[in-house]
């Protein structure tokens, strides 16, 4: 008879805290929600206190995408790049997270698996330049960049972006957790470092692997400093660059800023709801070190 109350209690903490946080994502939620319904507005209706348009307008999408002129602007809407914005983007970011998962995984086996003189000291030494501000080194990057020839180009938004060690610590902490035995018999078996690395340690690591990904690849979609002081051409400019610009064209139609921001975050949140389970599974597994 003890356990009914008991049941009966737990349930009811549990319905409490499902309703709670159920309201607390229905008001996190709100802002989004006014940006998708403000980017189908036409602009006489933004401030209105209606939360759904009367007149939906898709037509603000062709304007942000540049293929149509809003009205009153004459030909000014051509200037606006979006779909050149996306893919300089997306290809910025895909290279940046590629190289940066690459370097980290490698490093992060040598700290982690192999053994050589000075290697714990050396981890902590790289592991401090954590603590580094950005900004302290965005001139001396800045200026190494402009010497390679890579200012106002691809190279100079990639290369600085190559190594990580964040990632490399964040790996380093997954491999750890790697029973030895497993390199051991690969030994036994013949297999090299490499092999070992490619063929053992690097499939075991690859919740966190994707997990880094993700946070990598996010980190540089929505990167603004470093894009802004490397790039001058137009053809070069990524997103947040992009609608830096867009909000000077267009600052007084808000209609048409919600359309361009909805498009600049909807990436995003695909990519994170699509790969959000290998996120938790990899924080998890990166928590837990056998």
């Amino acid at each position: 008879m003890t356990h009914r109350p008991r049941r009966a209690w737990a349930a009811a903490r549990k319905a409490v805290l499902l309703v709670l946080l159920t309201a607390l994502a229905v008001v996190i939620s709100l802002p989004f929600f006014w940006n998708v319904t403000a980017s189908f507005k036409p602009l006489d209706e933004i401030q209105a206190d209606r939360w759904i348009p009367r007149n939906w307008q898709p037509e603000n999408y062709l304007v942000v995408l540049g293929l149509r002129t809003p009205p009153g602007f004459g030909a000014k809407a051509l200037n606006i790049s979006f779909g050149r914005w996306y893919f300089n983007s997306l290809f910025i970011a895909a290279w940046v997270t590629l190289l940066q998962v690459t370097t980290s995984a490698m490093a992060a086996f040598a700290f982690s698996r192999l053994t050589w003189p000075g290697r714990d000291k050396l981890f902590f030494l790289y592991l401090g330049t954590l603590m580094i501000p950005g900004l302290v080194v965005a001139i001396p990057n800045f200026g190494l960049m402009f010497k390679l020839g890579f200012y106002n180009s691809y190279s100079g938004l990639i290369v600085p972006g190559a190594f990580t060690a964040f990632g490399t610590f964040m790996l380093r902490q997954f491999m750890l957790g790697i029973p030895r035995s497993l390199d051991e018999a690969a030994e036994i078996d013949g297999a090299g470092p490499l092999r070992v690395f490619l063929d053992v340690i690097l499939p075991l690591t690859t919740p966190g692997v994707l997990t880094l990904a993700i946070f990598i690849f996010l980190g540089n979609w929505g990167s603004f400093f470093w894009p802004l002081i490397m790039i001058k051409d137009e053809h070069l400019r990524t997103l947040p660059i992009g609608m830096l610009v867009f909000n000077s064209s267009y600052s007084s139609q808000t209609n048409l800023l919600m359309a361009g921001s909805l498009l600049n975050t909807l990436p995003v949140l695909v990519l994170f709801i699509a790969l959000q389970r290998f996120v938790v599974r990899g924080i998890q597994l990166g928590a837990v070190k056998g």
